[in-house]
């Protein structure tokens, strides 16, 4: 199957999925950085216009606090060196959201969040005001991700091997316990599968080298693996998200993604 006859036919299935529901669906999307989340997103939301949808696309990145909240926090936590990790997004803020469009209210205020904002730290912007959604498409790096048992960092695991990086993954592990309300909104969850998760610390090479190539700025090779290792610490793909690869409970799509960013195998948890 194509990239393209599988966008088609997802966003057939959420069309279907919003008939039978009767009320706006809420389609979560979870994946590792460089793995098409926003891509997909794109894709979905203008196949679906043309069905006669309007579609909401939402990511976890518009529920970061707002700069001076994120400068507080690690002012009290020097820990949290970039936003991205649990702890530094408006759950409340999420939750309202989901809730209002869940429940047909009209207009809705969608929080947006401009990353080149205050040199490159981000803040809120403007938010957009939209009506009649449909269908959301909420995605992000640990989008319906749930904690586990804290013994899982008893053994060092690169990149979590100091007590200070065992200490700061259990700590991010807790704090997952505040956005489960968040993921009870979600009516269905698909899963972007690298075949390796280590294919993100490259996609992310290769996307600041492109920057840098076209005359942008961009992280050096060493940054890079630092803001990389950073979000693994913090959230280790093998712990939190290979393990839902076999749990229906929770993931009701795996769509495996290749080194070339084309998908691989495409099945559900329960087909196992």
């Amino acid at each position: 199957m194509t990239n393209n006859d599988l966008w088609l036919s997802l966003a057939r299935q959420l069309a279907s999925y919003r008939q039978q529901l009767g009320r706006p669906f809420i389609q979560g999307i979870l994946g590792g950085q460089g793995t098409g989340k926003t891509t997909l997103c794109g894709n979905l939301c203008l196949i679906l216009k043309q069905l006669g949808y309007r579609t909401l696309s939402l990511s976890l990145d518009d529920l970061y606090k707002t700069y001076n909240e994120r400068l507080a926090l690690k002012q009290k936590d020097p820990r949290f060196i970039w936003r991205g990790p649990p702890g530094t997004h408006d759950v409340e803020l999420g939750l309202t959201v989901l809730n209002q469009i869940r429940e047909c209210k009209s207009p809705v205020a969608v929080p947006r969040f401009d990353k080149s904002l205050h040199g490159g730290v981000g803040d809120r912007t403007t938010p957009e005001i939209v009506e009649n959604v449909d269908i959301v498409l909420f995605e992000g790096w640990f989008v319906g991700v749930r904690p586990i048992d804290s013994a899982a960092f008893d053994s060092p695991a690169p990149p979590i091997l100091t007590d200070e990086d065992k200490a700061f993954a259990r700590e991010m592990n807790s704090k997952l316990s505040d956005y489960l309300p968040l993921w009870e909104q979600l009516d269905n969850l698909i899963l972007l599968y690298p075949k390796d998760y280590r294919l993100s610390l490259e996609w992310r090479k290769q996307a600041e080298r492109q920057m840098i190539a076209a005359g942008k700025s961009g992280m050096s090779e060493k940054e890079v693996e630092e803001f990389v290792n950073y979000f693994w610490r913090s959230l280790h793909p093998e712990l939190f998200i290979s393990p839902l690869v076999k749990f229906p409970t929770f993931v009701d799509l795996v769509i495996e993604v290749n080194s070339d960013h084309s998908f691989g195998a495409v099945y559900r948890p329960k087909d196992v």
